[in-house]
């Protein structure tokens, strides 16, 4: 053995005494465990199962009392869960919501306030508050910006801790930052009594006891043509068979977590009718005979997972939900959560990394159990269209078109917000008949008709009926339905830019195309004068080569600025 090596042999005798060879190891490898924050962890966990998949659960718990994650206390839960340090740390840091803080650092301010700088709320002055707020606040809060938050329609928007807070100003946000315990509006729903007393929930007992056979509701679903309103649109009743056909054990989860940007309808089903989803849900359990169901909800929602909690409660006690069990999952602040397979990663304590498909999760799902996936407001339909009739739904749109849509408008429209209105109808007709017009002083010069991955269209293309299957010719898509209105007062070189930041921001950094694309794109964009060859030629690359939609449609919004509006980036 070298002298320098002997020498190093000595030194970790005199740190760990012990630890030479043949005399046993006094210290284990790695991190050694605080005890003291090991009883802070067991105290927060109590009598929870200590299950690999609430990992991120138990996080939210140590965040939630000690105002971040301090390194102690990874190490302690790691220990508890009989986990590697490596898992716990790698799932904490991917979140936004988790602030880690290693030994010797400093914990962040004791209070957050996230500004939302997305489309809508820098449109509406989220640029001006971000300046103005550190200043104002003081040292005591830490001012960051963050993605959307779901309310577009009260722009701009603020989490104060995680209660939002809507129409901000500095003035405003300082008022509500300064309140003790600050919970944000507080918001009327129908809760389970007076849904009940209403004829909630008949449907459920009806299918539970065999008086509405399960076909007769899958019939329902098959010919109303109802689609999964989340996004991708597959057919609900051909998804409801296809899980059902499987092999036992089945699983089904709700996707609650919609983080497009633009988008707020799930968020006004549930604060207004949340038993309506609950026993769409329900029955859609009973139609694939799952035993559990998890509903993942986005953690920028904290006033809607109070409710949920309670109302979920209550009609547990009433025996309506005696042949399955609800898990309502907490989300960390990940938009990628929103794509199946990365959402339920995340329902299973890990990262929320996309899966490469196929297997499809309708085959092998949660768990690895084939699962149902169902959108908040897909679930909300259920009802309605099973006791109204197949046809009741059917002749709802117009042009041909099946159905209600809830369109999330925002944007520079006299009266945003959610319109529920005919699948098929168009723009000038939705700005006009249900928005009020355009907001005075304004005029339409383009508009996203879904979301910040559905594309970019000029107000020349008003006109085109919006609905599944209209768009994708013209390069777009409807997705959610969340419709962003611009006007002449608004560059489309900088909203494509506004989009674009946003991707790289939340790209999960799995696939290269999308990492590195989505960043590729925003030095691109940034520049006095686009590369508009280099700009199409990276599109091509990520839409082909990206495991998942967001890095797919990421450049959407840029392809439609390069075609309808060339004068602009030259």
């Amino acid at each position: 053995m070298s002298a320098h090596k002997d020498g190093q042999k000595t030194k970790e005798r005199a740190i760990h005494p012990g630890s030479g060879r043949g005399r046993g190891r006094d210290f284990p490898k790695g991190r050694q465990v605080d005890p003291d924050a090991l009883d802070e962890v067991r105290a927060l966990l109590g009598d929870a199962e200590r299950r690999r998949d609430l990992l991120i659960e138990f996080l939210h718990l140590i965040q939630d009392r000690y105002g971040c994650l301090h390194a102690r206390h990874l190490a302690a839960l790691a220990k508890e869960m009989r986990l590697a340090l490596v898992e716990v740390y790698e799932t904490a840091s991917f979140y936004a919501h988790f602030d880690i803080v290693m030994d010797g650092e400093s914990p962040p301010a004791p209070l957050t306030v996230r500004v939302c700088d997305s489309l809508t709320c820098e449109m509406m002055g989220a640029a001006d508050l971000l300046a103005r707020l550190p200043a104002r606040l003081g040292a005591s809060v830490r001012v960051l910006r963050a993605p959307c938050m779901g309310g577009c329609h009260r722009a701009p928007v603020v989490a104060i801790g995680h209660a939002l807070h809507e129409n901000a100003t500095a003035d405003s946000v300082a008022k509500a930052a300064s309140t003790p315990h600050f919970h944000g509006e507080p918001v009327a729903h129908r809760d389970f009594d007076a849904y009940r007393a209403d004829g909630g929930y008949r449907l459920l007992a009806d299918c539970l006891s065999g008086a509405r056979p399960m076909e007769q509701v899958l019939a329902a679903l098959d010919e109303s043509g109802l689609r999964g309103l989340g996004g991708a649109g597959f057919p609900t009743g051909r998804k409801w068979r296809m899980v059902r056909d499987q092999p036992a054990p089945r699983l089904m989860a709700v996707n609650g977590d919609e983080g497009e940007p633009g988008t707020f309808k799930d968020r006004h089903y549930l604060e207004r009718d949340p038993h309506r989803v609950l026993e769409g849900m329900l029955i859609a359990v009973h139609a694939v005979g799952a035993p559990d169901v998890y509903f993942y909800l986005r953690d920028e929602y904290p006033h809607i997972r109070e409710l949920l909690a309670a109302e979920i409660a209550k009609l547990e006690a009433a025996g309506l939900a005696r042949n399955v069990r609800i898990h309502l999952r907490r989300g960390a602040g990940a938009y990628i959560c929103g794509e199946e397979s990365a959402m339920l990663e995340s329902i299973e304590g890990k990262r929320g990394l996309p899966r490469h498909k196929p297997p499809y999760p309708a085959q092998v799902g949660l768990f690895g159990r084939p699962t149902l996936i169902n959108n908040v407001e897909t679930l909300y339909w259920v009802r309605d269209i099973v006791e109204e009739g197949a046809a009741w739904w059917a002749s709802q749109g117009r042009r041909g078109h099946k159905g209600l849509r809830s369109f999330s408008v925002s944007g520079r429209v006299a009266e945003p917000g959610v319109k529920l209105a005919p699948a098929g109808i168009t723009l000038a007709e939705l700005i006009d008949e249900f928005c009020g017009g355009m907001a005075p002083g304004h005029r339409l010069r383009f508009y996203l008709p879904g979301g910040a991955s559905g594309g970019i269209l000029p107000a020349a293309m008003a006109d085109i009926p919006l609905d599944f299957g209209t768009l994708e010719k013209h390069g777009c898509f409807i997705g959610s339905a969340a419709v962003i209105v611009l006007s002449d007062r608004d560059d489309p070189r900088l909203a494509a830019l506004n989009l674009l930041r946003f991707f790289a921001d939340e790209s999960c950094g799995q696939c290269t195309p999308c990492r590195v694309g989505c960043e590729k794109a925003v030095e691109l964009l940034g520049a006095s004068k686009w590369d508009a060859p280099l700009l199409a030629d990276l599109a091509r690359v990520m839409g082909d080569a990206s495991i998942c939609g967001l890095g797919q449609a990421a450049m959407n919004p840029v392809k439609m600025v390069l075609q309808h509006f060339p004068e602009a980036v030259r």
